[in-house]
């Protein structure tokens, strides 16, 4: 077993995301990424087969899909999709999120 602090990881930096690799397996990834106020994950997607999801455990903002396909996100929403469809993440607060991708990239 292994017991993550995500208190250790809120950090936030204005100009871009702060990003830390909380967990690394062949079976999944977990990542934890922090955007400041105003701050985008681009949308993008990935050429390969699985899923991800992608949890806020702070602050406010949209998930971003295809054509810029905005769903509000506040703390405790999930989003969850394959892989090779399109996502990303726009903060309106100082936002946290964390993101799992199986199988890892």
């Amino acid at each position: 077993m292994k017991k993550l602090q995500l208190s250790e990881t809120r950090e936030f930096n204005q100009e871009h995301m702060k990003k830390f690799l909380l967990h690394d397996s062949p079976w999944f990834r977990i990542i934890n990424f922090n955007l400041a106020a105003g701050l985008t994950f681009p949308v993008h997607s990935h050429d390969t087969e699985g899923q991800l999801s992608i949890l806020v455990i702070e602050g406010e903002g949209e998930f971003l899909g295809e054509n810029d396909a905005a769903i509000p996100a506040v703390q405790g929403d999930m989003l969850i999709s394959e892989i090779n469809e399109p996502h990303g993440v726009r903060a309106r607060t100082d936002m946290r999120i964390v993101v799992t991708i199986a199988p890892p990239l």
